[in-house]
């Protein structure tokens, strides 16, 4: 699973914007913006965590502003979608009604989820004390509409079917589907629409950087 602060805010938007099939140049962008809903919760997102490492003073107003946006973009697209939440580069929401996503939750790169997902937090309790676990989707899942992953990880290239309850980890290139979801066969090619080049933090770098001057 691929680190988010690996990547620079220039990267991870422009690796975003691949993930819509537009190109992850400037321009791209900005039609994005101008036009897809569910981009601009992304995009939001990574703003608030670049506001978020700027040096003081500017962190705190910059940091306000942008959380402010990104709960307007949130809104706007009916969705709930933490900018504390970790997130690889070329994430890619479709439709996006009723996602929910808990703000520990993990997200590699590459991930597709669609409308009505949730990402929630599994309780343990124990004689000593409640232990919470979180969600984690490695890189490159895909995961249907009103599927549930409930504080376990699932595995890089899983693909988990619509309307699955996930509540046991699952290894890597596994189907999933089910109430409770079970591993149904294996993966032979994983489903990731347009995807955005992500092999390495040079391979991003160089990649996005073009991409973006291009634009």
């Amino acid at each position: 699973m691929q680190d988010a602060p690996r990547f620079t805010y220039s990267q991870t938007v422009s690796a975003d914007a691949i993930r819509y099939g537009g190109g992850g140049g400037l321009g791209a962008v900005l039609k994005l913006l101008a036009g897809n809903r569910m981009f601009r919760v992304t995009f939001t997102l990574r703003s608030c965590q670049a506001a978020s490492r700027l040096p003081s003073p500017l962190r705190q107003p910059v940091l306000a502003a942008c959380r402010l946006l990104h709960r307007w973009t949130q809104h706007s697209a009916a969705m709930d979608l933490p900018w504390e939440t970790q997130v690889g580069p070329g994430l890619r929401i479709l439709h996006g009604w009723g996602l929910v996503v808990n703000a520990s939750a993990r997200i590699g790169a590459n991930v597709t989820l669609f409308h009505g997902v949730t990402l929630g937090q599994k309780d343990d309790l124990h004689p000593t004390g409640r232990v919470t676990h979180y969600p984690e989707l490695g890189d490159g899942v895909w995961v249907g509409p009103h599927a549930v992953v409930i504080g376990v990880s699932v595995g890089d290239e899983c693909i988990v079917a619509a309307s699955s309850v996930v509540t046991k980890p699952m290894p890597r290139r596994t189907v999933v589907a089910g109430n409770p979801g079970k591993a149904v066969a294996e993966v032979s090619v994983p489903d990731i629409p347009n995807p955005a080049p992500v092999g390495g933090p040079t391979t991003v770098a160089t990649t996005a950087a073009a991409s973006l001057l291009r634009g």
